[in-house]
């Protein structure tokens, strides 16, 4: 098999990913191992192979949006056979068994593994899951359509839920990437008036075109009030311009692993019962909603391929601003 390793973290310009071949992935117990059909990039990738998240290990494949068919079965494991198509998205393993877990909330699993940063992921020909976190992918999605919903989609709406936003409300989503885009078709199905903030005229654009009531720049006055917004730029400021849309009693909800930082604010912003909240992964319960959800609806998606041996092309594509939708890594 082939793959596309990080093995010492670096600026995307630097080219951090290394093709490697590898002997082909046998399942261990309870393990399902997957070919690989398309595995979309996200952010988190970019954050991972430049080191603004510090590795868990290395060397390490990341990639956590892996459409699939299941290649092998390992010992113990039950539903599924070779060829069923799967899914694998960011939470690789949680333990089950803590207050976190048996609450319902196993994204804040204090031992939980991340597909990609803890366990290899999907930028590569095989990939190996936990056959209890391997997602059922729905019907009518091809395999480059299904990949961006399996994290940007997911956490989306994990991410809609965290803010609180009820059908019918003002919602603003301040940043426009894969994510939003997803974010947003599900905000309009409920009815939402959605406001879009972004800095790319083009973004913009497609935003309108999804169906937001409104889209501009950062540096505009959003023309109405919110209930709720998330942001989906990792820039800390962002979240301060969120907090200035909303009104008293909102959230915004930061759909974001990683910040640069929070700048200094006015109280005033935050007073009248304001929240700011974070997003921290999602739980299996997120995927199966979400998926069923998108199904139904009929998400649209909008990919970029790139061959597996491009994925550092791929990254830099996020990191410049120009990716077209989500970029999805073909093997």
């Amino acid at each position: 098999m082939r793959a596309a390793v990080i093995r010492r973290p670096g600026l995307v310009g630097t080219a951090p990913l290394t093709m490697e071949s590898r002997s082909d992935l046998v399942p261990a117990s309870g393990e399902l191992v997957l070919e690989v059909r398309a595995c979309a990039v996200c952010r988190t990738d970019l954050q991972i192979a430049e080191g603004d998240l510090p590795a868990k290990r290395l060397p390490i494949v990341p990639g956590h949006q892996v459409a699939g068919r299941v290649a092998a079965v390992g010992s113990g494991v039950h539903g599924w056979s070779t060829g069923d198509r799967a899914g694998v998205a960011w939470l690789g393993w949680a333990c089950g068994a803590c207050a976190r877990c048996t609450e319902g909330r196993e994204n804040l699993c204090a031992e939980a593994r991340f597909t990609g940063w803890d366990r290899d992921g999907g930028f590569a020909d095989q990939v190996a899951v936990d056959a209890r976190f391997a997602l059922r992918l729905p019907d009518g999605f091809d395999d480059l359509s299904v990949a961006p919903l399996l994290c940007g989609g997911i956490i989306g709406y994990r991410a809609l839920a965290v803010s609180g936003i009820e059908p019918g409300g003002r919602l603003g989503l301040f940043g426009f990437g894969a994510s939003a885009l997803l974010a947003l078709q599900v905000a309009v199905y409920r009815g939402c008036e959605v406001f879009v903030a972004t800095r790319s005229p083009s973004e913009q654009a497609r935003a309108r075109e999804f169906g937001a009531a409104w889209a501009g720049g950062y540096d505009q006055v959003i023309p109405a009030e919110l209930d709720a917004a998330v942001t989906f730029a990792p820039v800390g400021g962002v979240a301060i311009a969120a907090l200035r849309a909303i009104r008293p009693g909102g959230t915004v909800a930061i759909n974001a692993i990683h910040l640069d930082r929070i700048p200094e604010f006015s109280y005033d912003l935050l007073w009248r019962e304001r929240s700011l909240r974070s997003v921290a992964n999602f739980t299996r319960q997120d995927a199966a909603e979400f998926l069923e959800l998108a199904a139904a609806i009929q998400i649209r998606t909008v990919a970029e391929p790139h061959p597996l041996e491009a994925a550092n092309y791929a990254l830099a594509r996020i990191a410049n601003g120009t990716v077209q939708g989500a970029g999805v890594v073909v093997p």
